[in-house]
């Protein structure tokens, strides 16, 4: 089952092992990111940072064993890197996490093209397309580093980007 899903441009890092899994139940992670699940080397990092089991999937994996994930009694924390890839998941594979309905926005490093929303929050419109989708399932969306600094959901932003 999932109790948590994050977008973070890092994937898993300090944050989530030792702050937002006090915060929810979690035996394990599953990072969802092509790049990084064919890049040994990215993935065997991701796995050493944490002694919480680590599944560093491709998108194409994630949905050939969405079922077992969803009928597993082990709790998941389910991350990827961008809004596109959870859009992709939720949206347009259909994938229904449990009862978990709150999508958490971590880090989105400013770039070229992106609107700054907080510090080390910054989305692109293809992004904010993505997340509108995810909205529109019925999931809310909140902007947060770590727990207690939230800088707000996206009814918030929206706006900005012409919603």
């Amino acid at each position: 089952m999932i109790t948590f899903m994050r977008v973070d441009d890092r994937i898993i890092h300090g944050q989530i092992v030792t702050r937002w899994s006090k915060e929810y139940p979690c035996d394990g992670i599953l990072a969802i990111n092509d790049k990084a699940a064919t890049t040994p080397v990215l993935a065997q990092s991701f796995k050493a940072s944490t002694d919480k089991k680590v599944f560093v999937w491709t998108k194409a994996k994630f949905k050939e064993n969405a079922q077992k994930v969803l009928d597993s009694p082990k709790r998941y924390f389910l991350i990827t890197k961008n809004p596109v890839d959870m859009k992709e998941l939720l949206v347009d594979f259909g994938f229904v996490p449990s009862d978990v309905k709150r999508l958490i926005i971590g880090p989105c490093n400013d770039r070229p093209g992106a609107t700054k929303l907080g510090q080390n929050q910054s989305i692109t419109q293809e992004e904010a397309d993505a997340l509108e989708a995810i909205s529109k399932k019925g999931y809310e969306i909140e902007f947060a580093l770590i727990k207690e600094s939230s800088i707000g959901t996206w009814d918030k932003y929206r706006g900005k980007f012409g919603y």
